[in-house]
């Protein structure tokens, strides 16, 4: 499972059904499952979202295997979808998370 920090007032842009039109937008088909997100794409055989309201909380389970074009085309997807959830880009999130594993905190 990982966790990422989202940016101030994130929360509020993710709370209720947001999540999940936010998945479904960049994934095109989401389900809900106990106040948790549930997608299936490309790459992804099962992405699983939600949040407490001060972090994103993603845990992945992966298909082996697919060809390069679909890989590329997951990575994309999800990329997109959590620099939308947490208002950070990937490069921000990758600073936070070295940050953190520095102050021994991950």
């Amino acid at each position: 499972m990982q966790s990422y920090d989202l940016r101030r007032g994130q929360a509020k842009a993710i709370e209720g059904g947001n999540l999940r039109a936010l998945a479904t937008e960049i994934f095109g088909a989401a389900e809900t499952d106990d106040e948790k997100v549930v997608v299936s794409f490309g790459a992804l055989e099962r992405l699983l979202v939600w949040s407490d309201g001060k972090s994103l909380f993603v845990e992945t389970t992966m298909k082996p295997g697919v060809p390069d074009a679909v890989a590329t085309d997951t990575i994309k997807a999800y990329n997109r979808f959590l620099e939308q959830a947490t208002g950070y880009s990937a490069k921000e999130r990758g600073k936070r998370a070295q940050k953190k594993a520095k102050e021994g905190k991950m």
